[in-house]
């Protein structure tokens, strides 16, 4: 098969996954699905992307980069980025109360092994420039270890039941932690909390995740363009 088909294939499959992803959810899209829609046979499909994990790992690389620059931009905490940190695991979570589709967008990514490790990655890497000044002395790897147990605490910020405290009460609770696992200071981490919370973050989180449906066409349309 030829280099310039190939990578034309693949991009249109990363075009038309992520787009339904983000209108169906992951779990609500089959590869049958999605190879209908391409017009290709689920062995072309699976030629290029072995699994939809591998499909969704596109769309959260994207989502990652995208989500950190517009809660630093939304936060306007001059500059400190911990306000950013802040307003986006609440925004996070609030787009996962009132949105089905972003909740399990956000539930598969940090459910499955290959989606997970990129999240982990980025924010180990974000994690190591905004709270430098409070682990002076840390590792990559004690960043990397941290990262796993925020993670953890992340997932359970957004994984909600019948019997889930308050949206509020979950993100104060969460951040206190998260925050501390970085060493900030105690009077810092109210500080930015109640910050947080007074803000419209249910507001960012519908404006986020909208203005993110419209980068991933913009970028799907851009990367077929320049094929």
């Amino acid at each position: 098969m030829a280099q310039g088909k190939m990578n034309a294939t693949k991009a249109e499959i990363i075009r038309v996954a992520t787009g339904m992803f983000l209108e169906r959810g992951f779990t609500g899209t089959s590869a049958k699905a999605l190879c209908e829609q391409l017009d290709i046979s689920t062995g072309n499909l699976t030629f290029y992307f072995p699994t939809k994990e591998h499909m969704l790992a596109e769309l959260v690389t994207m989502l990652c980069q995208f989500q950190w620059e517009m809660m630093k931009w939304e936060a306007k905490d001059g500059i400190s980025q911990i306000m950013a940190i802040c307003l986006e695991l609440t925004a996070m979570a609030a787009m996962c109360e009132e949105d089905e589709i972003a909740k399990d967008i956000y539930l598969s990514a940090y459910s499955l092994p290959q989606t997970l490790q990129i999240i982990r990655k980025n924010d180990a890497s974000k994690a190591k420039q905004v709270f430098a000044e409070y682990c002076p002395n840390w590792t990559d790897e004690q960043f990397a270890e941290a990262e796993t147990l925020v993670s953890g605490m992340e997932y359970a910020t957004l994984m909600t039941t019948e019997d889930s405290a308050p949206l509020e009460t979950r993100i104060a609770g969460a951040l206190n932690q998260i925050l501390a696992v970085y060493q900030v200071p105690e009077e810092i981490r109210n500080r930015k909390i109640d910050r947080v919370l007074a803000m419209d973050y249910r507001g960012i989180g519908r404006r986020v995740f909208k203005e993110f449906r419209t980068y991933v066409q913009n970028c799907g349309d851009q990367l077929l363009e320049s094929i």
